[in-house]
């Protein structure tokens, strides 16, 4: 036990003093595989959010006059309504939120055009 967090110190330890790849330069980051990864993960929330929660709410709407049983069409319904709500409300407001915090929180940033 002591070992392990003897170690787990010094891990830290090493990973604490060393420099952030976002704390260079604007230019610099934005070279950066960790730029690239962001830009990739904010595309997919971006564009594939409400793609997949619209085609969830539509093929939810479309089996809902084709199910017979009462308890199957609430649970139909409840699908179409978080389809829509995660897919076409929340998403969208996801990517602003987002793109503010890689803007104006992350260093450098700006100059990439989040």
């Amino acid at each position: 036990m002591l070992l392990r967090s003897a170690f787990a110190a010094l891990l830290l330890g090493v990973l604490a003093v060393q420099p952030v790849m976002a704390q260079s330069s604007g230019a610099a980051f934005c070279e950066t595989n960790m730029a690239a990864t962001i830009k990739n993960l904010f595309t997919i929330i971006q564009f594939g959010g409400p793609l997949v929660g619209g085609l969830i709410a539509l093929g939810a709407i479309v089996a809902t006059p084709m199910t017979r049983r009462a308890d199957l069409k609430k649970e139909v319904k409840e699908i179409r309504n978080q389809g829509i709500i995660w897919g076409v409300i929340v998403a969208p407001l996801g990517t602003g939120i987002i793109q503010f915090l890689l803007n104006d929180v992350v260093a450098g940033g700006v100059s990439c055009g989040f």
